[in-house]
């Protein structure tokens, strides 16, 4: 959230008086309200894109007489239809249709609950059609919209700075739900959202309450209708065992987060350059980018024989399989999945809405299950460092970033968490370099010139990260 949101001369012992008063306790018990409430919006959000997705590839094509599965040509249409409605999301409903993704990930200030009904149509188009972005930044603005839609429901005066509160914890809640994880949840959008000194405790008990009763809920939903969360939430990864790191697997590490920070910086200025064309006419030129991602997925069938969806989709879901049958992929497939995912991601981040980490930690992975064919470089840590180093460079969260693959990996053990850090570091670094070379700024210099087609301002929206000095 942005640093003028709360008192800057706040003290130490201000906060602290301020945690122990009456009013604060009872922000806690309406953050838990509202931790109920985001988190059971999360789910219908989720499952919402897990049916849709199920419909639009198994079902339909089934129901047309594809009783093998859809016809290699099926995604064209679908991802022409899907990017059509997001272009009509952005152009004709209020708030852009969310943040844009190739300037990283949505954590700023609440969304405005009229800004709501775009980016849940933007995302759902998005994801539940099959282009190559995740849920985390759709959540992120549902969480908060819905926060503060249910604080201006049940017409109790709150004082705008307790708004504030209640809108990052409906965040850390509609977030928690998607990793099942509130740990995960706090540290990505504290660090996104620069909160910190006396300030930190004030946002953060409430999130941290709000996020863990949207973990529990993400837990005890599947029990209660029989649905099962595993489609969509990501949890740990199976993979094996690893003692401890060599002075080798150090020289591994560096090698390999410079080669991911390399290939992720040119996907993100290749997603803001895209943007800077496909603004001129949304229109017209969404559905021509949805195209070319589902071209670029069939193109991918063509050279290894594998599915399509290896191409579509966010991630998250391909990522345990990916790990589990690290050993059936050849090293050319998996060069070839990160071209063409890696395309279809730079595509997507600059034309559509979603969220940039989970097609980052799958293409991580990937580099990573590559580079574990290298002498004395084993699995588990390889795609740890792989899996941090894309998402430090991705959203330059770098906290984020290490704590992401330390859990994912925790299967493992403890390992691998010194070559996590290296890797996450280099990268980070090196994406702080890479910036000052091609900054975003002249990445997307072609937007700039772009007729405005917002019904009202972007700065209604979600926020994005902050830009960071390189």
């Amino acid at each position: 959230m942005p640093e003028a949101s709360a008192p800057a001369e706040l003290t130490s012992e201000q906060a602290t008086e301020t945690i122990r008063s009456r009013p604060y306790l009872g922000l806690l018990v309406v953050a838990a309200v509202v931790g109920v409430i985001v988190s059971l919006a999360a789910w219908c959000f989720l499952e919402l894109v897990y049916q849709l997705q199920q419909e639009l590839y198994e079902h339909l094509p089934h129901a047309l007489g594809y009783h093998n599965g859809p016809p290699l040509w099926w995604s064209l249409p679908v991802l022409a239809v899907g990017a059509l409605i997001v272009a009509v999301a952005i152009t004709r409903l209020p708030g852009d249709g969310g943040h844009l993704p190739a300037k990283g990930l949505a954590a700023g200030g609440p969304t405005s609950p009229v800004n709501l009904p775009g980016v849940i149509l933007a995302g759902l188009a998005t994801i539940g059609f099959g282009l190559v972005l995740g849920p985390e930044a759709p959540l992120i603005a549902l969480g908060s919209g819905v926060a503060l839609l249910t604080i201006r429901l049940a017409r109790r005066p709150i004082p705008s700075q307790a708004l504030v509160v209640i809108g990052a914890a409906g965040s850390f809640a509609a977030l928690s739900f998607i990793f099942t994880s509130p740990l995960i949840a706090a540290v990505i959008l504290i660090e996104a959202a620069g909160i910190g000194g006396p300030r930190l405790p004030l946002v953060l008990l409430p999130g941290l309450l709000a996020a863990g009763i949207g973990t529990l809920v993400s837990i005890g939903m599947g029990s209660f209708t029989g649905l099962s969360t595993s489609a969509y939430s990501l949890g740990r990864l199976d993979v094996p065992a690893f003692q401890h790191p060599t002075i080798g697997q150090f020289g591994w590490t560096i090698a390999l987060a410079l080669a991911v920070a390399i290939v992720t910086r040119v996907i993100m200025v290749g997603g803001l350059r895209t943007h800077g064309v496909v603004v001129r006419r949304i229109l017209l030129l969404l559905p021509l980018a949805g195209l070319l991602v589902a071209g670029l997925a069939i193109a991918f069938h063509g050279a290894t024989g594998k599915s399509v969806n290896e191409v579509l989709f966010s991630g998250q879901s391909a990522l345990p399989g990916l790990v589990s049958q690290a050993g059936t992929w050849s090293l050319a497939a998996l060069a070839w999945l990160i071209v063409f995912k890696g395309l279809a991601y730079g595509l997507s981040l600059g034309s559509f809405r979603g969220g940039p980490t989970f097609p980052a930690l799958l293409l991580g992975t990937a580099g990573g299950i590559m580079a574990s064919r290298l002498p004395g470089f084993a699995l588990t840590p390889a795609v740890a460092v792989g899996m941090g180093a894309a998402v430090a460079a991705v959203l330059r969260l770098p906290l984020s970033a290490v704590v992401l693959a330390t859990l994912l990996t925790a299967k493992g053990g403890t390992g691998a968490e010194p070559l996590i850090i290296v890797g996450v570091v280099v990268a980070y670094v090196l994406t702080l370099v890479l910036s000052a070379v091609v900054p975003a700024e002249s990445a997307e210099a072609g937007a700039a010139s772009a007729p405005a087609h917002r019904s009202e301002p972007l700065a209604n929206g979600p926020a994005t990260v902050r830009e960071r000095p390189a």
